[in-house]
């Protein structure tokens, strides 16, 4: 048997946990190292490139000192905390990832008390040590206080601490004698990382995660947990609800560097990838055929926010997008539910509707986006939290939200969180910045970062993680401005646009295509405003001096998905196509809004 060490890598956001595993990879000679170090090998998938975040958790292995390392690459976003959750299971111990500057941050403390919960041994980097006032020495305090405050062990707390910069690719045990490379953390892995415990017996294996292939299927993997499995096994598979189903295993695959390797048996603590087993969701165990024996299913955080997902019904449904139907959006939805266990599918009030709940507005839009460029036209309705009843009383989620700003802008975050129902917990200067944090409804995040970010000049650094559920905090002031509607299908004219500049700012540039009922900009006012921006010049043969100048015009608003669902409001839909983003009034008909409005205010 050859010796493994399982690890998880966590940190907060943009910590540098990819880079980190790349440095690995480049360590084990897997990879040749390329010239420009910017491109990471783990973020493979688009989204995660063009955003600098992970999404999904992956797995590599590498081998250092003829031991086998399995790393597992998880998402600092609490957004994904489903993903999070399953692959912890999987590890024997966790190296925490924190920025020699910034610290822990909100969503270093939502992973390390997973990690802590579930009595895993850290090793803690301190990362980006080359970075200008960086603080290291505060910094291993502040982690080492953050792991007492959440009830870590005495040998939890006993961790070892290496710094060092993924970047440049080096790391030491002090963080003032830099190396050439990162042995002493591989060296530390070996030290401090306990070796999974051999247990003899019937096989056992959690499903913790999947993988999909054109040409076998999906593929299960996970951790043996006891016994071992082998190549041609019938085995059952035990799911919810004590059902149990008697199936084979077709192919057994170990993961060896980027890759995976087929193989005839895989042991007890080594991670693997089962293909032949089908109707398996993650959480499942495979077991023995004759006497199976069901593992404790993964415990999963509640979704908070819900979505009404529905089939692109404006004028221009069709024109751009390959999946337009009621039937490809819920398959593509079913097909998303198998691996996505946060996210959670009802049907809605008609046919062609789908009410989508999931953990947070990025975790939503990271599925919309990636339906978008697979060629789907939807449109989504505004975030709705959920509420509970605890106890008789109405509660909803409330979330640790900090903020850090340069100090010239701490009173304008302060006044804007607070109207959003935030309650300041603490403030600590941070050099020229200032770190605030804040406990605040779910409900008052919605655009909260496009408000900061105008506020602080761009400079405001956002995160926030779920904390728990509290009493309702009272009513939150929306977006108090009204919509500009456009009354006329056709193209945006130039001439028109510029003639309402005065009534609002718009979100359309001149010869864009709209439709009647779609929102061209914001209103000064608080009323929707219906306007045409459809109207050309009158020509006439009568030319005055100046009459004809070139007409210059402010560029066009353009949100980004997650702005655009913060920013609508509850009688308007985002139309979501392959190019095109819009946001549009439900009813599109002038008339029909106008009898709707007045039997509400009847």
């Amino acid at each position: 048997m050859q010796e493994i060490r399982n690890i998880a890598i966590i940190a907060h956001v943009d910590h540098g946990k990819t880079t980190l595993v790349d440095r690995m990879i480049y360590q084990a000679n897997l990879v040749r190292q390329p010239e420009n170090l910017g491109q990471l090998i783990l973020d493979s998938n688009d989204l995660e490139r063009e955003r600098g975040i992970t999404i999904l958790a992956k797995n590599v292995s590498v081998i250092y000192k003829g031991v086998k390392i399995n790393i597992i690459d998880t998402p600092g976003h609490s957004d994904f905390g489903g993903e999070v959750e399953r692959v912890l299971n999987m590890a024997d111990g966790v190296l925490l990832l924190v920025d020699a500057f910034e610290g822990c941050m909100p969503q270093t403390r939502f992973v390390l008390q997973k990690a802590i919960s579930m009595g895993k041994k850290p090793i803690v980097v301190i990362n980006k040590v080359d970075k200008p006032n960086c603080r290291p020495d505060e910094v291993q305090e502040e982690v080492f206080d953050l792991m007492f405050n959440l009830d870590a062990t005495e040998e939890q707390l006993d961790f070892t601490t290496v710094y060092g910069s993924a970047k440049q690719g080096w790391m030491s045990l002090d963080w003032r004698k830099p190396t050439d490379n990162i042995t002493p953390l591989l060296d530390t892995i070996l030290e401090v990382i306990p070796a999974p415990p051999v247990v003899e017996g019937t096989p056992q294996m959690l499903i913790s995660s999947l993988e999909y292939s054109p040409y076998v299927g999906r593929i299960a993997v996970g951790r043996v947990t006891r016994g071992e499995l082998r190549t041609g096994a019938q085995i059952s598979l035990c799911k919810r609800y004590d059902v149990i189903q008697k199936q084979k295993i077709k192919q057994l695959m170990v993961f060896e560097g980027l890759g995976k390797t087929n193989v005839e048996s895989v042991g007890c603590g080594d991670i693997c990838a089962v293909v032949g087993i089908e109707g398996f969701e993650i959480g499942d165990t495979i077991a023995d055929y004759e006497n199976p024996e069901a593992l404790p299913p993964i415990a999963i955080d509640e979704p908070t926010m819900s979505m009404l997902f529905s089939i692109n019904n404006s004028p221009f449904f069709g024109k751009d997008g390959k999946y337009v139907t009621s039937r490809h959006i819920k398959e593509r939805l079913d097909k998303e539910l198998e691996k996505n266990l946060a996210l959670r599918v009802k049907p809605g009030l008609s046919a062609d509707t789908f009410v989508v709940y999931g953990r947070g507005v990025l975790h939503l839009s990271v599925l919309i986006e990636t339906m978008r460029r697979e060629g789907f036209e939807l449109q989504v309705g505004q975030p709705k939290v959920l509420d509970k009843t605890i106890g008789g009383q109405r509660c909803e989620p409330i979330e640790d939200l900090s903020i850090e700003v340069p100090e010239e802008f701490v009173g304008a975050a302060i006044e804007i969180s607070t109207r959003r129902k935030g309650a300041l917990v603490r403030m600590e200067p941070r050099g020229d910045r200032t770190l605030l944090e804040f406990e605040i409804p779910t409900r008052g995040l919605m655009g909260l970062r496009s408000n900061l970010l105008t506020a602080s000049q761009g400079e405001a650094v956002i995160a926030h993680r779920f904390k728990e559920y509290q009493p309702y905090k009272g009513e939150i002031e929306r977006r108090n401005n009204g919509s500009l509607v456009s009354l006329e299908t056709g193209e945006a004219i130039a001439y028109s646009i510029n003639k309402l500049l005065d009534r609002g700012r718009f979100f359309v540039e001149p010869g864009e295509e709209i439709y009647c009922g779609q929102v061209v900009g914001e209103h000064t006012r608080e009323r929707d405003l219906n306007i045409n921006i459809c109207k050309t010049k009158k020509l006439t043969n009568v030319r005055a001096a100046g009459s004809d100048d070139k007409i210059i015009l402010p560029p066009a608003i353009k949100f980004s998905l997650e702005e655009a669902l913060e920013y609508i409001q509850d009688d308007e839909f985002v139309e979501v196509t392959p190019h095109f983003m819009r946001i549009r009034k439900i009813l599109l008909d002038p008339l029909a809004r106008k009898r709707n409005s007045d039997s509400e205010d009847c």
